[in-house]
């Protein structure tokens, strides 16, 4: 017999763990890291290449929450890269403190 797999459960959001941004669940591999890597260019098996913990199926789990969310997923990712953007423009002003 075939387990089959409820693909709602594949996908979690829990305030404790990073942030309580979604994230594939039983990792911390969040949406938004599987998203980035996809905008990137990489496949979904290129993603399950990178990161072999991860399934074909949590991948595109992940990339289904996205589109079903991407108004709110892109305001995140948004947010996200212009704090890195900032930090790094901190850190190369060599105000790290």
């Amino acid at each position: 017999m075939v387990a089959i797999v409820d693909i709602g459960t594949l996908i979690v959001r829990t305030p404790q763990i990073i942030g309580g941004r979604p994230c594939i669940a039983g990792t911390r591999m969040t949406v938004q890291n599987i998203v980035m890597d996809s905008q990137a260019g990489l496949s979904p098996q290129d993603i399950v290449t990178e990161y072999p913990h991860l399934s074909l199926a949590q991948v595109y789990a992940a990339l289904a929450y996205y589109y079903a969310n991407q108004e709110a997923m892109d305001r995140e990712i948004a947010l996200y890269q212009a704090e890195c953007n900032a930090l790094e423009t901190k850190w190369m002003s060599g105000n790290c403190t």
